[in-house]
């Protein structure tokens, strides 16, 4: 590994720390847009109350209750508001996390990964810049799901190569 590479990691995350803390300037936390089917409606809500009490300002686009729903009702609102960037990140839940990640994918500007992973969750951010984490509630427990959401937000997309494989997934007309 070289070591001016790895210094130089070091020292960024020190100047970051010092910046964001020890000055008393917080950055401001990104918007997080929060949405679920039947079958995450309490996953969602753990996520959503442990966002709440990290302070991140967030908007629940529904389910609120357990009542079968259809995940698409739910899915398009919450796609459009990253879309017209009123949110900057979303997160689904579903039984599988299939139906929401297929429906987000239909957006011209979402990038929605499901992770049954904590890995995999850091992987979609840093890898594939993906702006929505789609969680499986009947294949995850809640605490892992929470965890996947911390990685996920925690993740920041690395350029470099990544970045032009993701400038070639959107479809130009």
């Amino acid at each position: 590994m070289n070591c001016r590479r790895v210094l130089g990691f070091v020292e960024n995350k020190i100047s970051t720390f010092a910046i964001n803390h020890l000055s008393g300037h917080n950055m401001e936390k990104p918007r997080i847009a929060v949405g679920c089917d039947h079958a995450g409606f309490q996953y969602k809500e753990r996520i959503k109350k442990m966002l709440i009490e990290e302070s991140y300002p967030v908007k629940d686009y529904g389910t609120y209750s357990e009542d079968s729903v259809d995940y698409p009702d739910f899915v398009h609102p919450l796609a459009d508001s990253i879309e017209q960037n009123e949110n900057e990140f979303g997160i689904l839940v579903c039984g599988s996390a299939n139906g929401v990640a297929i429906t987000a994918n239909k957006h011209q500007k979402i990038r929605a990964a499901i992770a049954w992973q904590n890995d995999v969750a850091g992987l979609a951010r840093k890898h594939n810049d993906a702006n929505v984490i789609c969680i499986p509630s009947r294949f995850v427990t809640a605490e892992d799901a929470i965890q996947f959401v911390k990685t996920f937000l925690a993740s920041s997309f690395e350029g470099g190569r990544h970045a032009n494989r993701v400038n070639k997934i959107a479809i130009h007309s």
